[in-house]
């Protein structure tokens, strides 16, 4: 067996015929290193590419997921604390990763800007690339019409010419985009799927977009409200604000609301019982200080829009009334104080009262209140969620509440660090009962209760952008994928026997549903009418002027 012979000199031999004797051997080149520019580029192809960019949004939906199973700051800061009481050790952890507030957290939108960087890289050019597809005419007829998917034939007395003008006409009628050539007329249809992709891939940029809007010009509020309170619109009377890269506290919008009443309906019996079945929350609202007053019934679900900002319901519970005496006998605190839910059966909820304001020792309560009290076991309970029987029973201390250390303090807890618990047994108080504290330090008398709602305000502005790009990619879509690209080629020769022949040929470019072949034997046959010299097959319409200009008809 011969083998192949390498062209350069080795060792031990000749060198090639017709080079120098003294020819060195060439080492073999290293590739030129990219550089800065060359490494850029490559990251950039990286990053721009789809599966780069599906990656990412696999990673931005499992970033996501946190943020539905955990209790978000943003969202309800109650549910936040009532998590941080059951899980002590592991809510710390947590919250070090964001993971209490994932949609603000720095990671999430590093996933997400890197998301938007590679989805516009991929969108833009295939857009510019669609965009030009849109545009180009139909191309020259292939030589060989016989070897198309589909094809026909027939013959005419009609001179080629007269055969093609025939078949253009027709073609045009049929809003087909012609080109003409020497001896065959080409003609495509279907150019609004090309549209259908152009408007799909833009609508996704604008959708993406849209959601940079909400999250730079946008914010979102909690505020909790007992009844018979009012608030405004500001940054001091929210109880947590997270306002978008470029809101201050000017831009909010000046609208202030207030809480009539409440009423929350549950299921008095069977395997659901003391599940909610309505809530509903009377509120007045104006738009701005000095406009008419507006009343609504705010429900789950079921928004008030007040000056493009959202208000929604998203929690309710109790506020025990407690007025307390000092050791000086002056009333010194007589006001509702909302108590959380603790997450039990029963709308169990937990709270705290401090008197900042006691002599000769500042007060501090701690404890739960019951809506329904039954005696389980000895303990008492929450039986059902409705105040069939509210009871509260609380656990007393004096001494420095740390208000004055300059540390915030949450107004859901109490720092028991300069406390001293006062030797009063815990009972439950009914309505209109008191707690006499020993050694002259005051008196608690427990009132009543009022109900509170939690309120969870937002602004978006990149919503009603991102249900039109929403729209608008699903309408391109649905074109994309409905209309069918089709060419049909037509061409025209003198056959042997002075007939002139005419071969007709088609071809889809997309055709998942099928149904091109019964189009094609439709037309064919409309073609050979045509070349007859019949017109009733296809009624005369007006044609537009662009399509007679030139050689190359285009249809809208």
């Amino acid at each position: 067996m011969t083998g192949l012979r390498v062209q350069g000199a080795q060792p031990g031999s000749a060198p090639p015929e017709g080079a120098p004797p003294d020819t060195p051997a060439q080492p073999p080149r290293n590739p030129s290193p990219l550089g800065l520019v060359g490494w850029a580029r490559w990251g950039w192809r990286q990053l721009t590419s789809m599966r780069t960019a599906l990656v990412l949004l696999f990673l931005l939906a499992v970033a996501s997921v946190p943020g539905s199973l955990l209790p978000q700051q943003g969202i309800d800061p109650a549910a936040v604390q009532q998590y941080y009481a059951s899980h002590p050790a592991l809510a710390p952890w947590l919250a070090r990763l964001s993971l209490f507030n994932v949609f603000a957290a720095p990671w999430f939108a590093a996933i997400y800007l890197l998301l938007f960087l590679s989805l516009a890289g991929c969108v833009v050019p295939r857009s510019v690339r669609l965009a030009r597809s849109a545009r180009t005419p139909p191309p020259p007829a292939p030589r060989n019409l016989a070897r198309l998917p589909q094809s026909a034939r027939h013959q005419t007395a009609l001179d080629p010419a007269a055969a093609l003008d025939a078949a253009a006409g027709l073609l045009r009628r049929r809003k087909f985009r012609l080109r003409t050539g020497d001896g065959w007329v080409s003609a495509e249809k279907g150019y609004r799927r090309e549209l259908g992709n152009l408007v799909f891939h833009l609508a996704l940029l604008a959708l993406l977009g849209a959601v940079a809007l909400g999250g730079v010009f946008g914010y979102k509020a909690n505020r909790l409200l007992v009844s018979g309170t009012s608030f405004a619109n500001t940054v001091t009377a929210l109880d947590e604000f997270h306002p978008g890269r470029l809101v201050s506290s000017a831009d909010l919008q000046p609208f202030s609301m207030s809480l009539n009443g409440f009423s929350a309906s549950y299921v008095t019996s069977g395997p659901s019982r003391g599940q909610p079945l309505s809530f509903n929350a009377y509120v007045s609202y104006s738009a701005q200080p000095g406009a008419a007053v507006q009343h609504a019934n705010l429900r789950v679900n079921h928004p008030v829009n007040v000056d493009g900002v959202r208000v929604f319901i998203i929690g309710h519970g109790y506020a025990p009334v407690f007025k307390v005496t000092d050791g000086t006998g002056k009333v010194v605190f007589d006001q509702p104080v909302p108590f959380i839910p603790a997450g039990t059966s029963g709308l169990t909820s937990t709270g705290v009262v401090k008197v900042p304001d006691a002599k000769p020792d500042q007060l501090g309560f701690a404890g739960v209140f019951l809506p329904t009290a039954v005696a389980v076991n000895g303990q008492l309970e929450s039986a059902f969620p409705a105040p069939l029987n509210p009871r509260v029973s609380l656990v007393s201390y004096k001494g420095n509440l740390g208000m004055d250390s300059g540390v915030p303090q949450s107004v859901y807890q109490l720092d028991p660090a300069g406390l001293t618990q006062l030797p009063v047994a815990p009972r439950p108080l009914a309505a209109g009962q008191s707690i006499r504290l020993p050694g002259g330090a005051g008196t608690l008398t427990f009132t009543g209760y009022r109900q509170w709602i939690s309120l969870a305000i937002t602004y978006d502005p990149g919503q009603l952008p991102a249900l039109i790009a929403g729209v608008a990619a699903l309408a391109g879509l649905l074109l994309s994928f409905f209309v069918r690209r089709r060419r049909v080629f037509v061409r025209a020769y003198p056959g042997p026997d002075g007939q002139t022949v005419v071969d007709v040929g088609g071809l889809a470019r997309s055709d998942p549903a099928g149904g091109f072949g019964e189009e094609f034997t439709r037309l064919a046959s409309a073609l050979e009418t045509a070349s007859q010299g019949s017109r009733t097959a296809e009624p005369r319409t007006t044609e537009p002027p662009s399509l007679t200009t030139t050689s190359e008809g285009k249809s809208d």
